[in-house]
Order: C-alpha cells, then sequence, then structure tokens
C-alpha cells in the first residue's frame, strides 16, 4: 500500500509540474482565443538565459530579475511584431504563428547561448524523506508549493484587479471589451508577459529536475492533454488537469508497463485526453460553445 501512495503522490507532484506550463497557455488562450505553441520554447528560452547569467557570476535573485525583463520585453516585441499585424485573422493563422514563432525562439536560444547541456541547481534538496513509511521527495514539495503559490498569485490578481477583470472582459467579448475603452494591444502584451514569467518559473523548476536543455521546449507536448482535460480557459483546470495526468501516467507506468513490456508514460496522457474529449470535449473546466440559431 505504501509503495502504491508513494507512486500516487510522485506523480500528483509531476502532475502540478505539467499543469504550471498549461497556465501558461490559459492566459494567452483567455485573452485572445489562440493556443500559444511557443510557450514550450518561452519556457526553454527563460531557463537558459537564466543559467548562463548564473554561470557567468551574476547573483540568483538579479538573475531572475534579469531574465524576468527579457520575458517581458520579448512579450512586447511579439505583441508589435507578431499579434498587431495579424489582429483581425483566423485563429488558426495565429496558431500556425506561434509555431513558427516557437522555432525562431528555440533557434535563437541555441544561437546566441550554445546548445550545450546546463544543470540548474536552485539550492532545493532532492533527498527522500519519511513521512508515516511513505518517502517524499523534499524537492517535490518545495516546487509544488512554489507552484501553489504563483497559483494563488494568479488567481487574485485575475479575480481581484482591475487588470484582472479587464482581462476577463476581453475573454468574454473582444468587441464589447473594446466597446468600453480597454486597449486590446496593451491587455495582449501584459498578459504574454505574465506568461512568459510563469515561463521563467516552469523553466527552473523543470530546468533543475532534467537539466536545461533543448527538450525543455517539448513539454509543450505534454500540457496538450493536461488542457484537453482541464479545459483551455480555467487556471483551476489547468492545475486539475495536471493533478489527473501526472497521477494518471505514474501509475500507468507502474502498472501496466510490466503488462505491456515497456513505458506508458509517454502516450497515455493522450489515452486520456482522447477519452475526455469523447465525454466531455469542453474539459472538466472549459467554457461550453453555446450556438445561437
Amino acid at each position: 500500500m505504501s509503495y502504491f501512495l508513494e507512486t500516487l503522490i510522485a506523480g500528483l507532484f509531476a502532475g502540478l509540474m505539467y499543469g504550471l506550463v498549461a497556465i501558461g497557455f490559459v492566459l494567452i488562450y483567455k485573452a485572445s482565443g489562440v493556443f500559444n505553441f511557443a510557450q514550450g520554447a518561452m519556457v526553454f528560452l527563460a531557463a537558459l538565459v537564466f543559467v548562463t547569467l548564473v554561470e557567468n557570476g551574476l547573483n540568483f535573485w538579479v538573475a531572475i530579475l534579469a531574465t524576468s525583463l527579457l520575458m517581458i520585453l520579448l512579450a512586447v516585441a511579439i505583441e508589435a511584431t507578431v499579434l498587431r499585424p495579424l489582429r483581425n485573422r483566423d485563429p488558426l493563422t495565429l496558431f500556425m504563428a506561434t509555431l513558427g514563432l516557437s522555432f525562431v525562439i528555440d533557434g535563437a536560444a541555441q544561437f546566441f547561448l550554445g546548445t550545450d547541456v546546463h544543470m540548474l541547481d536552485l539550492g532545493i534538496e532532492d533527498i527522500a524523506q519519511d513521512y508515516g513509511g511513505i518517502f517524499i521527495s523534499s524537492f517535490d514539495i518545495t516546487a509544488s508549493l512554489i507552484v501553489v503559490a504563483l497559483v494563488a498569485v494568479l488567481a487574485f490578481v485575475f479575480s481581484k484587479t482591475r487588470m484582472g477583470i479587464s482581462l476577463r472582459t476581453v475573454a468574454d467579448d473582444t468587441l464589447a471589451a473594446q466597446s468600453i475603452g480597454i486597449r486590446l494591444p496593451a491587455i495582449w502584451r501584459i498578459v504574454w508577459s505574465v506568461a512568459g514569467v510563469v515561463a521563467l518559473v516552469a523553466g527552473l523548476l523543470w530546468g533543475a529536475r532534467q537539466g536545461v536543455q533543448f527538450s525543455l521546449s517539448l513539454v509543450t507536448l505534454k500540457a496538450l492533454p493536461v488542457l484537453i482535460i482541464g479545459g483551455f480557459s480555467s487556471i483551476p483546470g489547468a492545475i486539475v488537469g495536471g493533478l489527473i495526468v501526472g497521477a494518471g501516467e505514474a501509475l500507468a507506468d507502474t502498472y501496466l508497463g510490466p503488462i505491456v513490456n515497456g513505458s506508458v508514460s509517454t502516450w497515455f496522457a493522450y489515452i486520456l485526453a482522447v477519452a475526455f474529449l469523447l465525454v466531455r470535449p469542453a474539459g472538466l473546466f472549459g467554457d461550453r460553445d453555446i450556438e445561437r440559431v
């Protein structure tokens, strides 16, 4: 029983990390209705810039501040060069633009900062601690607390502040929001900036776990089933979807893997996503489309 609980808890902690990445997608989707495929590249870029600055002798907190400012500048540049010219285009066009943007960011990051794998030490010990016979990683606990704190801050900002109310207005009805004076470009810049900071946190945690390397960009692929399960427009949905995917993967890999004689973690999340598409296409917390005739 303790082994089952250890596997389940480890999967839940991994799921929170998946959910953290998915939050970046949710923020941009709520503001523009676009699935930002470049979010994974932003995770990689943020982690690579940070670790490069630290390796060159910059203070830890100064490096975080400098990387955050870079991600904000990137957000402003993306709004000016990609989103603004394509403002009234079909969402599929915007999606293809973000797909191309992901390759540009990946290529630029590796061209200017190199392709070496960097080990990232955040000063968080990764020691298995005993909790009543159940061993839990101290790194997983700390990372989960960071994710929960970030979600709490975002939930407060987007529910209680003027900027958050403006974002929800834009998400509900773009034309109505513009008619009452909400400037759409400003909202996009703010949301992409916040998504960039979220990408930095995700990049640091994932980079500390598996090293800062190009494969961090591929975390986008695991965020997709999380979003399908939780809903593309809900921050709580991203967390719940991540927990379902993380726990499901861990348990399936442990108990189903030996039966199929191989790892199932690479595809199990997509089986879950397809099942949710058949039963609840909008996801657990997603907004259902209402068609009026």
